[in-house]
């Protein structure tokens, strides 16, 4: 994980709203991303999650593609990106969003009943997006196998935790004197 934990410790912080945002290329493209740390962070992923009875993997957008693309192209597990855009379909719901910083409401498309499914995610902070949508999977009906997001932000609510459901992360940070501070390098389990 030497490259995740470098890159993090090299992120610029920014403030939205009172909230201390980090800049780093996995949640937010920029600084460039490096193949070296996708790869670093799929292999990590790969190894982490229950994968053996996965049907699909599930990312909210934006900045889950990435992550997801790339272990769906590792692992031959199709993906389901929920978008924040409204199509209409047969069977969309609809979940509102609350992160840290805004509200959104995104749609979930092509996830049936009793498939089986890997949630992915860059970054758990507040934890609004993931309480959100595995909230939305169990309503469907879909059996989250596990839930990954590579980045865990400590220090403030968490909704995912509230509401009982597990997360496991790749890395544990948080924000202290406008520098990032690695918490845990190992993540949650």
């Amino acid at each position: 994980m030497d490259q995740l934990k470098q890159s993090l410790l090299e992120a610029p912080i920014i403030e939205k709203n009172g909230y201390h945002y980090f800049v780093h290329p996995i949640s937010d493209g920029l600084p460039k991303l490096d193949p070296g740390l996708l790869r670093e962070i799929v292999i990590r992923i790969i190894r982490k999650a229950e994968l053996e009875e996965v049907d699909r993997i599930v990312t909210p957008a934006a900045m889950g593609i990435h992550i997801s693309t790339a272990v769906s192209l590792m692992t031959d597990i199709p993906l389901t990106v929920i978008r924040k855009r409204k199509y209409g379909l047969e069977d969309e719901v609809a979940i509102s969003q609350k992160t840290g910083y805004s509200e959104n409401e995104m749609y979930i498309n092509d996830v049936r009943e009793g498939e089986r499914v890997l949630v992915l995610d860059d970054v758990l902070s507040t934890g609004g997006t993931l309480a959100s949508v595995l909230t939305a999977l169990h309503e469907i009906g879909a059996e989250v196998v596990d839930t990954v997001a590579v980045i865990k932000k400590v220090g403030g609510e968490n909704k995912v935790d509230d509401a009982g459901y597990d997360v496991k992360t790749l890395i544990n940070v948080d924000v202290v004197d406008g520098e990032v501070v690695i918490v845990d390098e190992e993540g949650d389990q």
